[in-house]
């Protein structure tokens, strides 16, 4: 019996943020067996897809390595028959300069079923994003789109005479176009705008006329580009919304941009947002909260989550279990993680006890989220060390610890071991037990993947020293696992060019052990300090 056919859906991710995805393509993904994809504008859209679906690159970017069309062909074939749900996932539109006809072709000869979904056209959005209508009953009664890839195959003369002009992949010819409309008559004073990475957190745009625009974007590389040509370039000023002020953004209403001081936009940057031009990659632990990604997001950043650690249950639970079985026989129980919170309770209500059992003993915390995450259970700590780092917990605790007994849940390997130094120092019995352990995951998200080895990465965030470690180990997967050159160096360079944020002093210096450096750390220890710290580099960089 022949083997049931699957589907090929070839897909328009639209003109670069997922948010522009459609609906359906969004459904496609989130089913597809196989995805046949182009070199993204969006790593995120990677995510729309389930764990185990194949993904094969095939490039399509200007310039550099492609998968030859034919052999596209072949793999779409081959999925299909084999009964796959396929998403052959294009950038922009289908059947706008995204070479369909030839993939169509080798599925109908093949007999195999086929669907074509529409997406947003980069040529009609990134005018629409930069504020430039592409009609007007004035300005221009008609536009013309094309691709200037072959300089030579257009007919320069009819195309002067158009109003408005819509240029794909013309970056490479920014010059040779120029000259051609102005040898057939354009004025040198015709407007121009050039966009870049349209409708992303990285979006730039350059206006000027025929004349002048070279001299602005001279060394610059345009690609990906769209190029527009024409008198309606000019209404971008008044066609722009209003703009908000940088100097006073600021964390605490990041979540509520209504509330912001509004000014007039400036003639020259697109910029809406202190991070809208930054993509930033976020290192956490799997399952962790997005507050830290909602913020950024709300500051106008691309943001990419990559979680480099994975928390589990400690490879014993007798150290713990006795523990709590004898709690009344301590005086304090410190507490420095939200993981630490969530494992001893965990425990604590195993053994059919709740927040009562903890009547008699004093709790200190460090961090303002592991508090908040004792907050959650009903609990205020009795002591919160200044700065929120656990290096003046013991410099400042509120009592004298000689003879106290002191319970510290935590991690299984690699804590604090200067903190429990310092309170035996002081005469304090520390008990340390394995509250949890954190390892490095086995994967990463080929969102964060694709972004690093693009180099589409402008900021990586570290929350703590286990992130940059497991961080590290990744990366040297990512970048060198298919080659000899992965030196103690290596990350460090390929990173040369991406901010390090870290969290706190202790985080920095992990960052510096390893990348030889840390561009930001956060004045306040926490997520929303961090959030601060990387939007004043932004804004003054």
């Amino acid at each position: 019996m022949a083997e049931e056919l699957g589907k090929v859906y070839l897909v328009g991710a639209g003109p670069g943020d997922i948010a522009y995805l459609t609906v359906k393509a969004d459904k496609l993904l989130s089913n597809a067996e196989v995805l046949v994809y182009d070199a993204l504008v969006d790593a995120q859209l990677l995510q729309c897809i389930p764990p185990d679906c194949l993904k094969i690159n095939v490039g399509k970017r200007g310039g550099q390595p492609s998968t030859p069309q034919a052999e596209i062909n072949k793999l779409l074939v081959k999925y299909c028959q084999q009964g796959k749900q396929v998403v052959r996932l294009k950038s922009g539109d289908p059947f706008i300069f995204g070479r369909s006809t030839s993939e169509i072709e080798a599925l109908k000869t093949a007999g195999c079923d086929f669907e074509v979904v529409p997406g947003i056209s980069s040529a009609l959005a990134a005018p629409l994003f930069a504020g430039i209508p592409l009609t007007d009953p004035v300005m221009s009664r008609c536009f013309a789109v094309f691709t200037a890839h072959e300089p030579d195959a257009l007919d320069w003369e009819a195309l002067s005479r158009l109003e408005t002009l819509v240029i794909l992949m013309g970056g490479q010819h920014l010059a040779e176009i120029l000259h051609r409309l102005v040898r057939q008559g354009r004025s040198r004073s015709t407007p121009i705008a050039i966009i870049r990475w349209a409708g992303t957190g990285q979006q730039e745009i350059w206006t000027g006329t025929l004349d002048n625009i070279l001299e602005q974007t001279f060394g610059v590389s345009l690609s990906p580009v769209v190029i527009v040509i024409g008198e309606v370039v000019g209404l971008r000023s008044y066609l722009q919304p209003e703009k908000i002020s940088l100097a006073d953004f600021s964390v605490d209403n990041a979540l509520h941009p209504k509330t912001m001081p509004i000014t007039q936009p400036s003639s020259t940057s697109s910029s809406q947002l202190p991070l809208s031009n930054k993509t930033i990659l976020v290192t956490r632990a799997a399952g962790q909260s997005s507050q830290f990604t909602e913020l950024l997001t709300a500051s106008g950043a691309t943001v990419i989550e990559m979680p480099t650690l994975e928390i589990c249950p400690p490879s014993s639970w007798e150290g713990l279990d006795n523990a709590i079985a004898n709690i009344s026989d301590f005086d304090w129980l410190i507490l420095t993680s939200t993981n630490g919170v969530d494992y001893f309770f965990e425990r604590l209500f195993a053994q059919g006890k709740d927040a009562r059992a903890l009547a008699e003993i004093k709790i200190a915390v460090v961090g303002e989220k592991t508090a908040k995450s004792l907050n959650q259970r009903c609990l205020q700590p009795d002591f919160i060390p200044p700065n929120f780092v656990a290096d003046s917990l013991v410099e400042n605790f509120p009592e004298e610890l000689t003879g106290k007994k002191v319970l510290f849940p935590r991690v299984e390997s690699g804590g604090r071991e200067v903190l429990v130094k310092e309170l035996t120092a002081k005469k304090a019995e520390v008990i340390e037990v394995a509250a949890y352990q954190s390892c490095c995951p086995k994967s990463v998200p080929p969102s964060a993947e694709l972004a690093l080895q693009s180099g589409n990465v402008d900021i990586i965030t570290f929350a703590s020293s286990k992130t940059v470690q497991f961080f590290y180990q990744l990366a040297e997967k990512i970048f060198f696992e298919n080659t000899q050159d992965n030196q103690s160096s290596g990350v460090a360079d390929a990173l040369k060019e991406v901010c390090i944020a870290s969290i706190g002093p202790q985080t920095s210096k992990t960052c510096r052990s390893l990348f030889g450096r840390v561009d930001v750390e956060a004045e306040e220890y926490t997520l929303d300090g961090l959030t601060q710290a990387v939007i004043k580099w932004a804004t003054n960089s």
